[in-house]
Protein backbone atom coordinates (compact mmCIF):
# COMPACT_ATOMS: atom_id res chain seq x y z
CA UNK A 1 0.00 0.00 0.00
CA UNK A 2 1.46 3.34 -1.04
CA UNK A 3 1.82 6.28 1.31
CA UNK A 4 -0.68 9.06 0.65
CA UNK A 5 0.21 12.46 2.01
CA UNK A 6 -2.51 14.29 3.88
CA UNK A 7 -3.78 17.57 2.52
CA UNK A 8 -3.56 20.70 4.66
CA UNK A 9 -7.30 20.48 5.29
CA UNK A 10 -7.02 16.87 6.48
CA UNK A 11 -4.18 17.86 8.80
CA UNK A 12 -6.28 20.71 10.26
CA UNK A 13 -9.16 18.27 10.79
CA UNK A 14 -6.86 15.93 12.68
CA UNK A 15 -5.53 18.87 14.72
CA UNK A 16 -9.06 20.01 15.58
CA UNK A 17 -10.14 16.50 16.56
CA UNK A 18 -7.10 15.96 18.77
CA UNK A 19 -7.60 19.35 20.45
CA UNK A 20 -11.25 18.54 21.18
CA UNK A 21 -10.31 15.11 22.53
CA UNK A 22 -7.53 16.50 24.77
CA UNK A 23 -9.93 19.06 26.27
CA UNK A 24 -12.67 16.45 26.77
CA UNK A 25 -10.19 14.04 28.40
CA UNK A 26 -8.90 16.76 30.71
CA UNK A 27 -12.21 18.36 31.72
CA UNK A 28 -14.61 15.46 31.29
CA UNK A 29 -17.77 15.31 29.22
CA UNK A 30 -20.35 16.76 28.78
CA UNK A 31 -18.77 20.12 28.10
CA UNK A 32 -18.81 23.14 25.82
CA UNK A 33 -15.55 24.04 24.09
CA UNK A 34 -14.97 27.53 22.72
CA UNK A 35 -12.45 28.85 20.24
CA UNK A 36 -10.20 30.28 22.94
CA UNK A 37 -9.74 26.86 24.54
CA UNK A 38 -8.93 25.32 21.16
CA UNK A 39 -6.42 28.04 20.31
CA UNK A 40 -4.60 27.59 23.62
CA UNK A 41 -3.86 24.01 22.64
CA UNK A 42 -3.08 24.74 18.99
CA UNK A 43 -2.54 28.34 17.80
CA UNK A 44 -2.88 27.22 14.16
CA UNK A 45 -6.61 26.68 14.74
CA UNK A 46 -7.93 30.09 13.81
CA UNK A 47 -11.69 30.74 13.93
CA UNK A 48 -11.83 30.66 10.12
CA UNK A 49 -9.93 27.36 9.97
CA UNK A 50 -12.13 25.84 12.68
CA UNK A 51 -15.35 26.76 10.86
CA UNK A 52 -14.14 25.57 7.48
CA UNK A 53 -12.73 22.36 8.91
CA UNK A 54 -15.96 21.58 10.71
CA UNK A 55 -18.07 22.11 7.59
CA UNK A 56 -15.79 20.15 5.24
CA UNK A 57 -14.60 17.33 7.52
CA UNK A 58 -17.46 16.74 9.95
CA UNK A 59 -17.37 13.00 9.29
CA UNK A 60 -13.70 12.63 10.24
CA UNK A 61 -14.24 14.73 13.39
CA UNK A 62 -17.18 12.55 14.39
CA UNK A 63 -15.15 9.38 13.75
CA UNK A 64 -12.16 10.59 15.79
CA UNK A 65 -14.39 11.58 18.72
CA UNK A 66 -16.29 8.27 18.55
CA UNK A 67 -13.02 6.31 18.78
CA UNK A 68 -12.45 7.91 22.19
CA UNK A 69 -16.05 7.52 23.38
CA UNK A 70 -17.26 11.06 22.70
CA UNK A 71 -19.95 12.46 20.45
CA UNK A 72 -20.30 15.94 18.98
CA UNK A 73 -23.77 17.03 20.08
CA UNK A 74 -23.87 20.53 18.63
CA UNK A 75 -21.79 23.21 16.95
CA UNK A 76 -22.84 26.84 17.18
CA UNK A 77 -21.26 29.60 15.11
CA UNK A 78 -22.53 33.02 16.08
CA UNK A 79 -20.57 34.81 13.35
CA UNK A 80 -17.43 36.95 13.29
CA UNK A 81 -16.50 38.32 16.69
CA UNK A 82 -19.40 36.59 18.45
CA UNK A 83 -17.86 33.19 19.01
CA UNK A 84 -18.32 29.57 18.16
CA UNK A 85 -18.70 26.62 20.44
CA UNK A 86 -18.68 22.83 20.29
CA UNK A 87 -20.83 20.77 22.65
CA UNK A 88 -19.35 17.36 23.41
CA UNK A 89 -20.89 14.49 25.39
CA UNK A 90 -20.01 10.88 26.12
CA UNK A 91 -21.21 8.35 23.58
Amino acid sequence: MAFKAKSAAETKAADLASALIRIADREGAPLNVGVDQLRQGNPRLTPLAIGQTFRKHRDSLDAALAERGYVLVDYADQGPGRGMEFEIATA
